[in-house]
């Protein structure tokens, strides 16, 4: 069989289905195991899928954006284990902000009871911050249903009257070429104000982030310290663009 038509071969069976085994793609073309592992690295770099341990998974499409009803279930262990240690690295006397998403939600139970202040754009985070007793600002700006995030000018010209000791940060994509991308360009640019605000950020991405590239930038790795659990796939890549936080879930 030809390379070309086993690279059809794998995309369609990832049109159908979110994720593909090796084994499975050995069944179906019948070519060897380095020959399937060799045509998966190739689409990778053509940016057709996602490696994962033992198969492959289909790339997201820039422009898709799941709600947070769906954020806030999927790889919940791994998000409260990344959020459990981002909140370590707050201290008495920080002054931080914390981005919308499910991930950074998950800081909250954890960040210290000391004389700390959080500035955020989440809508999602105030009632946990209340109930915490942490002295909290919320961004203007306009609301994204979807998300429950503040966006848009009033966002980022409410961000400019603050710095930040650190800032923790959502992402929907990781990659070592094009950085850290969301899907929306207007929650992009908020982002990208709050890490050129602080003195340093911090990217909270659970590891199935790793590899997607969303539709907007809002930052080179370099700009963040990214704070994930451990992972194999290209990990040498991220490493050699910036300083990795690996989780042990």
């Amino acid at each position: 069989m030809l390379t070309e038509e086993r690279y059809s071969i794998i995309l369609d069976k990832l049109k159908s289905f979110e994720t593909v085994k090796i084994q499975e793609l050995i069944d179906i073309t019948g070519a060897s195991e380095s020959t399937i592992r060799r045509d998966l690295t190739e689409l990778e770099k053509k940016k057709f899928i996602k490696r994962i341990h033992g198969g492959a998974r289909r790339m997201e499409r820039k422009m898709d954006e799941p709600g947070m009803e769906e954020k806030s279930v999927k790889n919940l262990h791994q998000k409260q284990r990344i959020a459990q240690e981002a909140a370590a690295l707050v201290e008495e006397g920080d002054c931080i902000f914390i981005d919308a998403g499910s991930t950074t939600n998950h800081m909250i139970p954890h960040l210290p009871e000391g004389d700390i202040i959080v500035v955020t754009n989440g809508l999602m985070h105030i009632e946990a911050l209340m109930k915490k007793g942490i002295r909290t600002y919320l961004t203007g700006g306009a609301v994204k249903p979807k998300t429950n995030a503040l966006i848009g000018r009033g966002a980022i010209d409410s961000l400019n009257g603050y710095r930040f000791d650190k800032a923790f940060m959502g992402t929907n994509g990781v990659h070592y070429e094009s950085g850290y991308t969301t899907p929306d360009p207007e929650e992009a640019q908020v982002k990208a104000a709050a890490i050129s605000l602080s003195r340093e950020a911090f990217v909270l991405a659970d590891s199935e982030k790793i590899g997607e590239i969303a539709f907007a930038r809002f930052g080179e790795l370099g700009e963040a310290v990214l704070i994930t659990e451990t992972f194999e796939e290209n990990a040498a890549l991220y490493r050699n663009h910036t300083n990795v936080k690996e989780v042990e879930i």
